[in-house]
């Protein structure tokens, strides 16, 4: 079975960062995603509001660098909830359970909406919460946390040929 949705879009909120009893860090989110096409009537792309929880280190890295506006990639499974409201009726809930976080702009970009950030250079920045990793500006293009070093773009050094023969 497959259960995996990516979503990008802006926060309509600050991120709320909580703790379970036993200290886990959770934020919830919600993210303004357009839809791709707009009505039949050719009008105004319509928006959809979908609320996120990100857990452990994937929650403080969220609590600490998105804020209202902040446009996020979220990568991650859908989880549908049953619960029972305060009346006693049964209602049902659906979120994204985040398991990768990426800036979906680079600074410059928030900056022209208005919007501050302190600590990141562009948009290929990412947090991978299963493996605990964050990885900063990878100029391939492709940024993957398997990637322990990514060398600087055009830095070529000699190698030394050793004795001369070859290792195949």
């Amino acid at each position: 079975m497959l259960n995996h949705i990516v979503i990008m879009g802006r926060l309509t909120r600050d991120p709320e960062l909580r703790y379970t009893q036993s200290q886990t860090p959770v934020a919830s989110f919600t993210l303004a995603v357009d839809r791709d096409y707009s009505g039949r009537d050719g009008g105004e792309r319509q928006t959809d509001f979908i609320d996120c929880v990100a857990w452990r280190q994937s929650a403080e890295f969220v609590s600490k660098y998105f804020h209202k506006g902040s446009m996020a990639v979220v990568s991650g499974r859908l989880q549908l909830r049953d619960w029972t409201d305060r009346d006693g009726g049964k209602r049902r809930s659906a979120e994204v359970v985040a398991d990768n976080i990426y800036f979906g702009e680079s600074r410059r970009d928030s900056e022209n909406h208005g919007f501050s950030r302190d600590s990141y250079n562009d948009n290929r920045d990412s947090y991978n919460g299963n493996s605990g990793s964050y990885n900063r500006n990878s100029n391939s293009g492709y940024n993957d946390s398997r990637n322990a070093v990514s060398p600087a773009p055009n830095s070529f050094s000699e190698l030394d040929d050793g004795d001369g023969e070859l290792p195949f």
